[in-house]
Order: structure tokens, then sequence, then C-alpha cells
């Protein structure tokens, strides 16, 4: 077995391990040198004190000898994996035993080790596990927030729409392929893409937003590649682009359609090379960075008209997520006022405030051309104009009011009859109301202005599911 050598001083703790050997010098060995690293070890002689050392304290990777006196280590594996899932477990064989080892990776393992390992070895091995160990739990932790469909990241709805955003959201998070996000003006696109790279394996990593609309051409390439001293003129000192900058993370394209068609070659060369020259400089810079990018619009007419390069098109174009717009899940309305409500009422200090059921409708009978942005200075403007806790139709913009009588009505999804929109549209005010009430019918009544009863024959009719 390798020595053990100098490490660096101790770092804070960075994950629990448990190793579990019957000899004592093998667990003070892994104990000094990850401990080293940063990590905190419980250490156990057995299978019995093993599964005490689990049910006390959250383990992050245990370390786990194939042979143990009484259980064994696969019998001890099949019982971590079906009491702790999220747990990963690295097997520790003896030379010679490598075919049990794929069978122990078989029934869960995340990997094996064999003995004598090496330092790095060990190291390597624990830091992939803790790794993989906290995308397995991000994953969970994203499975719960679709499970309830009311809100993934800073992403609030609950329309079949908004379900379909978060599936992609889900499926998408933890691979390393470009998305490419389309929709409306406000609908939300760098929401998704802040949820892709939170629920990723590079949610703690740098996660920087590029708008090339708000840029000047010629200073678009320094800002995303940097530049040397005395690049360009007025180039007194270097300066480090974002690509560099987000090594490791993210880098989202907002509004990709304004880029210049000079940078979209460059643009192309990273994501075919993951390498970027610096302005000035000879020498390639390899990154490794996840792009996602953003468009209202359709990048497929700017690639027939020439305004986009059509190789990057379908670098970007991967996997498509397309936002609805506001008007076509009007039953998300409420469930936004409710949240920009608290949000605003909190930031104003205006807490309890509500709408009357006539401003609520309202609402959600506007159009929003300018789609959840929009909405969402409405109801600040609201929280700051209303006189009292109950913000009436007057705290609201005159065009708002107008759509009343003058907007269209929504469009009906394909295959869906009038009755079946008035009725998804009660849908939504009713749960509204309830989420208002505490599940209370008789107040969520007031709120509506309906009798109890004609509330309590509604809910029942369109199935609604109380709060």
């Amino acid at each position: 077995m390798a020595a053990l050598r100098a490490e660096a001083p101790a770092r804070p703790s960075r994950g629990t391990i448990l190793a579990v050997d019957d000899e004592e010098v093998i667990l003070d060995v892994l104990s000094t040198l990850l401990a080293r690293r940063g990590h905190r070890i419980v250490t156990a002689r057995n299978a019995a004190e093993a599964e005490r050392a689990l049910a006390a304290e959250p383990i992050d990777v245990v370390l786990l000898d194939l042979f143990l006196p009484g259980t064994s280590g696969l019998e001890l594996l099949r019982a971590m994996r079906a009491g702790h899932p999220l747990v990963e477990v690295i097997m520790v064989t003896a030379h010679g035993s490598v075919e049990t080892a794929v069978e122990a990776m078989q029934g869960g393992a995340f990997h094996f080790l064999t003995k004598p390992f090496q330092n790095e070895e060990v190291v390597l091995l624990v830091e992939t596990a803790l790794t993989q160990r906290r995308l397995r739990e991000e994953n969970a932790d994203l499975r719960r927030a679709l499970a309830d469909r009311r809100r993934v990241g800073k992403l609030v709805g609950r329309s079949a729409g908004m379900e379909a955003v978060y599936r992609m959201i889900e499926q998408v998070a933890a691979a390393r392929t470009t998305v490419l996000i389309q929709g409306e003006s406000g609908t939300g696109k760098e929401l998704v893409a802040e949820a892709i790279h939170q629920h990723g394996a590079r949610g703690d990593a740098p996660f920087l937003v590029v708008n090339s609309s708000n840029l000047p051409a010629d200073l678009i390439e320094s800002h995303l590649f940097g530049h040397l001293r005395g690049a360009f003129t007025g180039a007194t000192s270097g300066h480090r682009g974002l690509f560099e900058a987000a090594d490791g993370g993210t880098l989202f394209f907002d509004e990709i359609s304004t880029l210049p068609p000079e940078v979209q070659s460059k643009l192309l060369r990273v994501l075919q090379e993951k390498e970027f020259l610096p302005l000035g400089s000879v020498k390639p810079v390899k990154v490794d960075v996840r792009i996602l990018a953003a468009t209202n619009e359709d990048l497929e007419v700017l690639v027939r008209d020439g305004a986009f390069r059509e190789d990057l098109f379908y670098r970007l174009n991967v996997v498509t997520i397309r936002l609805p717009a506001l008007r076509d899940r009007r039953e998300d309305v409420p469930l936004l006022v409710e949240h920009f409500l608290d949000q605003f009422g909190s930031e104003h200090r205006r807490p309890g405030l509500r709408l009357t059921p006539e401003a609520l409708r309202a609402l959600v009978r506007f159009d929003w051309p300018g789609n959840v942005r929009q909405l969402r200075n409405v109801v600040e403007r609201a929280v700051l104009l209303a006189p009292a806790d109950e913000i009436g139709v007057d705290s609201l913009p005159d065009d708002v009011l107008q759509s009343r009588t003058v907007a269209a009505g929504p469009a009906l999804p394909p295959g869906a009859s009038f009755d079946d929109a008035v009725s998804e549209y009660e849908r939504a005010l009713i749960r509204w109301a309830l989420e208002q009430s505490g599940g209370v019918q008789r107040r969520a009544a007031e709120r509506l202005g309906l009798k109890p009863t004609t509330l309590n024959e509604k809910i029942k009719r369109l199935g609604v599911r109380e709060p």
C-alpha cells in the first residue's frame, strides 16, 4: 500500500464518508487521507456498525470492503441500495477479486477500488462519487418540485404548457448539450435557463448572461473572448472574457439572433473545439462551458434570409424548449398574481394584500402582449397604489380594464370546445380563491361573490381538487 504523503492543509468539510473495513490500518489510512482533503470521516468495522452509522447521520459516500466478518459487503450493499438509494458506494476488494467487484457494480455500486490502492486513486474516486451523489440529490429535489407542478426554480404555473416545460427541464438539466429556448419577450426564457443550470451538475458553477442586443458590435468579441494588452487601440490592459469567466459553468445567450455574423463563426468554433482565441493572442484557451441560448425570433427564417449561420443554428438547436405566451395559459394568471403579491407585498411592506374578484377577472381576460413581465409590473403598480388591503379595478391600468370589452378571447387549444375553455377558466378562479382562503369554501365563495352552495356544486361538477 502506498505510504501517505504530506497533503495541503485541511479545508472545510466537503462530504461525509463512511469507511467500512475490518482492518484497523486501512481505516486509519483512509481517515487520514480523506480528512486532509476536507472530508468528514466515519468508520465502521462490520455491517452492524455501518448500519448504525447510516441511521445516525446523512452519509454521502461509503467505502465498503467486500469481505467483512458476518454479513458480507455484497449483502450490506444490497441493504444500502434499498434503504439509502442516494448514497454512492465504492467497493474495496483485494487484488484478484475483480470479478466479484464487477458483480457489486451490477448490484448498484458506483465503482470499485483494488488493494493496494494509490492515494490519488482514492481521492479521485471519492470526489467523483460525491459529484454523482449531489447530482442525484438535485435530480430528486427537482422531481419533488415537479410533483407539485406549481413552481420550478423561479418559474410559476401548473398549466399543461408549463408542465411540458418542467418535463423538458428535468430531462435536459443533467446533460451537457446545448438548449435553445424559444418564446415571446417576457415569457421567462432566462428563468428556464437558470432552472436548467441550477438543477444540473454545474449548479454551483458560474451562470453568466450575454445579451448582444445591448452591446455595440465592436465590443462583443472582447466581452465574450477577452483580449490581451495592446490588442486594439485603447486596450491598455488585458481583459478576461465571459467564456473564461464561465469555465466549468453555463453561458446563456439571450436574444442570440442579434449576434453579429463574425461572432457567430467564433461561437461555432467554441462549440466544436471547446477553445477560443482572445483578441491579440495566438494561443487558444480551452474551456468547458455549457451553452444555453434564447430567442423570440424564428431562427429558421433568419437562416433562410442569410442573417444567421445555418451550421450554428443546428449546433444550438439540439434540444428546443418552447415557452407558451401568457395568453395561452390564462389559468396560471391567479398563481402568478399570488406569487407577485407575496413578493412585492414583502418588498414594499404591504403584506396581506388581495385582489377583488372583479380585478382578478380583468387580469385573466387581458391578452398580456408583454407576457409575465408585464403582469409582474402591473401587480407591483397595484401594490404601490392600492388605497386599502384589497386591490380593486381602480388600481389597475386603463389598458387592462379596457380589454374587458375590446380584447379578443383566448384561442382554443386544438380539439377543445368553447365549454372546455370556460370550464378551465372557472377551475382556475376557484383554485385561486380556495388557496387564498386556506381551503375554506365559505371564504372562497365570498371572494368569488358566490353562495357557498353554488361554489360547492361547481367544485363537484368541475372536479376541482382542493388544496
